[in-house]
């Protein structure tokens, strides 16, 4: 049976409007434009928004640059990153712990600079490994990796997206690097980012907005959808990037968006007629 969309209605009252960026805004550097014109007309209407992505491969600071440079006109406050929340979790929660990540150098760094304590890779033992979507993997961090887990360290990840969408296909992400470093240990990490509990908290305390009064936005099931789904945010399902119908109609139902629309660009018509 098809999917239909209900009542629409329920998306125009909501306070936040939480955007997945691949797939869902841009693809790379190719972005949307009617994302643009959506998000401009929920501003001017007193909506907040609050763009999240699970890539930890960059910075806060990079995709306010990004997102700038492509349109969108975003704050600081505006942006958040699985990345965000791991380095929230392991402050409040693993203090003094010693972390080697295997992500980005603008990852590392930013690990680093939130006071974070570092590995090498080549130490003996760490207390906690951390695997991200490293653009910049080599054998050798891999190898460290699973060394330090098998000699016991907590296993971690920033999120569990497997691949991610460029403009010119999908490439390997963040859970594909965890599936081969669980292959190899034995060991699977914990995740953070969408769809977990952490990510959700960091939200509400960021903004102040309760998760009723929420929407997100995304183009994957297992992570935008599942937040939603299994904490109370509305949650609509974007064809622009890794989902298609068909996966949708395979979904159990309780996995399954509350809307599904070909793209943003639909939903604003729907919200503000233009």
């Amino acid at each position: 049976m098809a999917f239909v969309n209900p009542d629409p209605r329920t998306i125009f009252e909501k306070d936040l409007y939480v955007f997945d960026m691949d797939g869902t805004i841009y693809l790379g550097y190719n972005v949307f434009p009617f994302a643009i014109r959506f998000i401009n007309n929920l501003r001017a209407a007193g909506k907040r928004v609050l763009f999240f992505t699970n890539n930890a491969s960059h910075t806060t600071d990079f995709y306010v640059q990004k997102l700038t440079k492509l349109g969108f006109s975003p704050t600081k406050e505006e942006i958040m990153t699985s990345g965000d929340v791991t380095i929230e979790f392991l402050k409040r929660h693993r203090a003094g712990k010693s972390v080697y990540l295997v992500g980005t150098d603008e990852l590392v760094e930013n690990f680093k600079a939130s006071g974070i304590n570092m590995l090498s890779g080549e130490e003996e033992k760490a207390d906690i490994v951390i695997t991200s979507f490293d653009t910049t993997l080599t054998y050798h961090k891999m190898d460290m990796a699973c060394r330090l887990i098998r000699g016991g360290a907590e296993y971690l990840s920033t999120h569990p997206d497997y691949n991610c969408p460029t403009e010119t296909g999908f490439i390997p992400d963040s859970g594909a690097i965890a599936a081969f470093v669980t292959a190899s240990t034995g060991k699977k990490p914990t995740y953070f980012g969408k769809p977990y509990r952490e990510t959700v908290e960091m939200i509400g305390e960021a903004t102040g907005i309760s998760l009723d009064k929420m929407c997100i936005f995304g183009d994957r099931l297992y992570t935008d959808i599942a937040v939603g789904k299994r904490h109370g945010i509305t949650a609509v399902l974007v064809y622009s990037g890794e989902t298609t119908p068909a996966d949708v109609e395979a979904a159990l139902d309780a996995d399954k968006p509350d809307y599904a629309y070909p793209s943003l660009d639909d939903v604003d018509k729907l919200m503000f007629g233009k």
